[in-house]
């Protein structure tokens, strides 16, 4: 495949999957063309984009690329690019497509990308640097309150509820509690506690992290809160949320949204990891070839052991 065309994964419309060959636009002086070696599926807006669930706004189309957790190579590099061929690059997607949208555009075998929005890695993150955009995510929940406390309750043991908790952690803070429904999501051998909610009885946590994306679990959530305490809703919420005002009115509790992460939280998580105070390890539980992607994405979205599946493209 020349570097002009790419192999890429493409939701032709929702439910349909293919991996067929797309065309790039021209790489301009300030893009690098990088050759994709892993890309994660995410659970939560890849899900909402191939179910056709996924709330309009600007761009939304289809056919598009999905994607935004790629690691790859740089194999080309414009004139005012920092970066050079031979790099290990994070790609958080691209929109280089000449005849799909990409959205987000990273799971491909090549991609065009401005090299301003490429992190580069060292090589031994390996392929758990397809995780950055979520460990970012998680720290801009983790710092999302407005007087700095960090959460205490983590609603969801999914990856982004454990790099939640394990950034909570670097950051010195006491070991957070996690409520998990599923019984396959909890072990006990962790650095913090992860309990069925219906065994904590305690209702005084001063923040509360929600990356369920469920909309009725609000109430619930009120009810665990301490006066003054906080939810941070860091899940996708497609439905409207519901509050029933008296209980959060008592306890004067806060709601706080944290949206897309920013360049600065990557930067505090790469130096997380770089001190080894924040590990990515053990989240990928799963991998196929691209050519398997309909039965990868049926694993990611409906296997309640697959935290985080993995396209390896070498296998394509």
């Amino acid at each position: 495949m020349s570097t002009s065309h790419a192999t890429a994964v493409v939701f032709e419309q929702p439910g349909q999957i293919a991996v067929r060959p797309v065309a790039l636009l021209a790489p301009t002086d300030a893009d690098c063309t990088v050759e994709v070696h892993c890309s994660g599926i995410s659970t939560g807006t890849e899900r909402l984009l191939w179910s056709g669930r996924m709330p309009s706004f600007p761009g939304l189309a289809y056919p598009l690329v999905p994607g935004y957790e790629s690691v790859g190579e740089v194999v080309a590099a414009g004139a005012d690019s920092p970066l050079q061929p031979g790099q290990r690059v994070f790609v958080p997607g691209s929109s280089g497509f000449a005849d799909v949208r990409g959205l987000f555009g990273g799971t491909a075998s090549h991609v065009v990308v401005p090299a301003a929005r490429l992190v580069a890695l060292d090589e031994s993150l390996g392929e758990d640097g397809i995780l950055l955009a979520l460990a970012a995510t998680a720290y801009h929940a983790v710092t999302r309150s407005a007087d700095g406390r960090l959460p205490e309750l983590i609603i969801g043991h999914g990856v982004l509820g454990r790099l939640i908790a394990r950034t909570v952690l670097a950051l010195g803070a006491a070991a957070p509690t996690v409520w998990e429904t599923q019984a396959a999501r909890r072990s006990a051998a962790l650095p913090y506690p992860v309990v069925d909610p219906a065994s904590d009885s305690r209702s005084d946590y001063a923040v509360i992290c929600d990356v369920s994306g469920a909309a009725d679990l609000l109430d619930t959530l009120v009810g665990r809160l301490a006066r003054g305490g906080e939810i941070v809703l860091a899940g996708f919420y497609e439905q409207p949320l519901n509050l029933t005002f008296p209980p959060a009115f008592m306890r004067e509790a806060r709601l706080s949204i944290a949206a897309e992460w920013q360049p600065a939280d990557l930067e505090q998580v790469l130096a997380l990891i770089a001190a080894e105070r924040l590990s990515l390890a053990g989240l990928i539980t799963h991998r196929q070839g691209v050519g398997e992607a309909d039965s990868a994405y049926a694993t990611a979205f409906g296997d309640a052991d697959c935290l985080k599946m993995m396209l390896d493209w070498s296998l394509n």
